[in-house]
């Protein structure tokens, strides 16, 4: 039998997971992410821990194909990082340093781009080929799949869909530097800030008011029936929607996947995203399917493992 590994690299935890070729999960854990002198102890950790766990399952260093691995940063084709916002890297070459730890090829891409991957194969894109995911969380990812492969750029930079410009008045500034990207709106952080513009505009009842505002508090008002809650989610679903239809006329998606925490709120707030993703839709994106990830945080292992099957076999 034949294995690889998917490594999802996060600010707070690196997850991994032994998989056949096939797709199946064999095993899952995680370690602590050990950021302090430039993160200089990543890689490190993760050979470590591989190595720990082949010797543990007694595999052979040719039974594994592979590893792939998911990093929170634009990532060329060919494995380098030119820096990250919370792992302390500067310039890395991510392939050829884990490639000397291992001794087992390896393949680096984006996390965003590889939980895409991974719903394609194994989730809630299963059978698709061409597909985006956008995922909703203290931030907003994106990933795009296209012909079955991640889109990846000249910069690894590709698919960054929580900065697309959805408000060209907003005066306060994203992480990213620019002014009224998406993730100001449709990221958890964003929710919540939505919500408190709106509780301080009148005194209209709600049961939002005088509780602890995040994302989780605004869909659970919503399913409550909560008139301000909705005006709050109308609102998230016309910026979320009118920004994936921007990104629908670049990749032409089969259908888009909707991930991160905040999708959490299930299937509730599909309807409000497609809603206004139609009002500005191209007529021929207009069938595009909208679902929830079924992977949860599995998806970037298994995005992880499926980039280095597809190195390894040329597919």
């Amino acid at each position: 039998m034949k294995y690889c590994i998917g490594v999802d690299v996060g600010g707070t935890s690196i997850k991994m997971g032994l998989f056949t070729v096939e797709g199946n999960i064999l095993d899952k854990w995680e370690i602590e992410t050990r950021r302090a002198n430039q993160g200089e102890a990543i890689l490190p950790d993760i050979a470590a821990s591989l190595k720990e766990k082949i010797e543990e399952k007694q595999l052979l260093q040719t039974e594994i194909k592979g590893i792939g691995i998911g990093i929170p940063a634009p990532v060329t084709g060919d494995g380098i990082v030119k820096n990250t916002a919370n792992l302390g890297w500067g310039y890395k070459e991510v392939n050829r340093e884990l490639r000397e730890l291992t001794g087992l090829e390896v393949q680096a891409g984006n996390d965003a781009n590889l939980a895409a991957l991974g719903e394609m194969w194994l989730g809630a894109g299963k059978g698709q080929k061409n597909m985006i995911m956008v995922t909703l969380g203290t931030g907003v990812g994106g990933g795009a799949i296209l012909d079955g492969r991640a889109l990846v750029g000249a910069n690894g930079a590709a698919a960054e869909i929580g900065h697309i410009c959805v408000n060209y008045h907003e005066t306060k500034k994203c992480g990213c530097g620019k002014t009224g990207c998406l993730e100001q709106y449709a990221s958890a952080t964003g929710i919540a800030r939505l919500a408190r513009m709106r509780l301080a505009w009148d005194e209209t009842p709600s049961v939002l008011r005088g509780k602890k505002i995040d994302a989780k508090a605004v869909f659970d008002a919503l399913k409550e029936g909560d008139a301000v809650a909705e005006e709050i989610v109308e609102q998230f679903g016309a910026y979320l929607g009118h920004g994936l239809a921007n990104a629908a006329i670049i990749v032409d998606p089969a259908v888009i996947v909707i991930g991160g925490g905040v999708s959490k709120a299930g299937d509730i707030m599909i309807p409000y995203i497609k809603k206004y993703f139609l009002e500005k839709a191209f007529f021929a994106n207009r069938e595009t399917e909208f679902m929830i990830a079924k992977l949860d945080n599995d998806a970037g292992i298994c995005g992880a493992a499926k980039l280095i099957i597809d190195a390894v076999t040329g597919k």
